[in-house]
């Protein structure tokens, strides 16, 4: 009665094609998410079957027992029962079954994902919530980075998955990828764990599931699964100091005289601050603003000349650079590869 691991192969023939979005549960890829799929499915099941009896039994009593016009007792009130042991045991006991039934479903998914071994080759990653981006660090690697989290691709028959430790620098945050695994909290000075195991290589968006501040809503989350060979490439890259290019020193000159050192890192460099995200390796992500707008030139602009354009409320200031100084910082931000 338990096993509630749906078939994989159903997925796409049971639902329509309108609801297999970036972001639904009803279109899983990792082993978290295929469980709670099926035990979603489950209470779907149970709670369409209610409602069809519940309903049934409505529709059948509204058309017996209508009234017609040759009833000859119908202006007389008709008989009174007064109460049914057998009724009112049934409403009591098939409830109760239905609801323990339920809550061991449930606590067998929570168990099965929280308590599965950890294989030797999986990945360890260190996530931090802050209003309102996301850091990723790679403690077996070095690496440091935000908003855009990488991981290999896991093989069935040898899984290799990433293990998320999480907390929250500030308020109370939730990382959530729907097609990947079930939502977890970050909270602040304690530690939670979860672990994801995506079969297919191909980008996931997900969403901070906690409401966290102002810009809640645009503190979004992108995953991207690479191929064995993808991921051992980007890790080679993000190892490497950012390549600058000679025509960005003045830009180069002008970041580092600012406060801009106070709160963001560059790899190589004077600017070693953590408040901010980690700019090491900028321009080889594909978004900004914790996905809120693509990577280009001119959005890099308008975000370091005034960040509240694309995300009011953020706790990043403006920095009231002139257009010169404002054109070469953005020059030097851009080759930061």
């Amino acid at each position: 009665m338990l096993a509630i691991e749906w078939p994989r192969g159903l997925t796409a023939l049971m639902l329509p094609d309108t609801i297999h979005g970036p972001t639904s549960i009803f279109s899983p890829d990792g082993t978290p998410a295929h469980s709670v799929f099926g035990l979603s499915m489950l209470v779907l099941s149970i709670t369409l079957c209610i409602f069809l009896i519940v309903a049934g039994l409505l529709f059948y009593a509204l058309i017996r027992f209508r009234h017609r016009p040759t009833d000859i007792n119908a202006l007389q009130e008709p008989a009174q029962i007064y109460g049914s042991n057998q009724i009112e045991l049934s409403w009591t006991v098939v409830p109760v079954l239905i609801v323990v039934m339920l809550f061991l479903a449930t606590a067998r998914v929570i168990y099965s994902t929280e308590h599965a071994p950890k294989p030797a080759a999986s990945l360890d990653v260190t996530v931090i919530g802050h209003q309102f981006w996301w850091e990723y660090r790679y403690p077996k690697y070095g690496i440091v980075t935000a908003n855009e989290l990488h991981i290999p691709v896991s093989d069935r028959k040898n899984p290799t998955p990433t293990y998320l430790t999480m907390s929250s620098a500030d308020t109370n945050h939730s990382f959530w990828i729907p097609r990947l695994a079930g939502k977890m909290d970050l909270i602040p000075n304690k530690v939670n764990t979860m672990w994801i195991d995506p079969s297919e290589a191909g980008l996931y968006l997900g969403q901070c599931a906690q409401y966290c501040g102002t810009q809640h809503a645009k503190m979004l989350q992108r995953v991207y699964a690479d191929t064995p060979a993808e991921f051992a490439a980007w890790i080679a890259g993000q190892q490497k100091t950012a390549v600058q290019d000679a025509s960005a020193s003045e830009g180069q000159t002008i970041f580092q005289s600012n406060a801009c050192i106070s709160c963001h890192t560059v790899a190589g460099t004077v600017a070693t601050g953590r408040f901010g995200p980690d700019l090491t390796h900028l321009a080889s992500r594909d978004t900004l603003a914790s996905g809120a707008v693509p990577n280009t030139p001119a959005n890099i602009r308008a975000f370091v000349d005034d960040p509240a354009h694309f995300k009011p409320g953020a706790l990043m200031p403006p920095m009231h650079l002139n257009e010169h100084d404002l054109d070469a910082v953005t020059l030097y931000l851009a080759t930061l590869k």
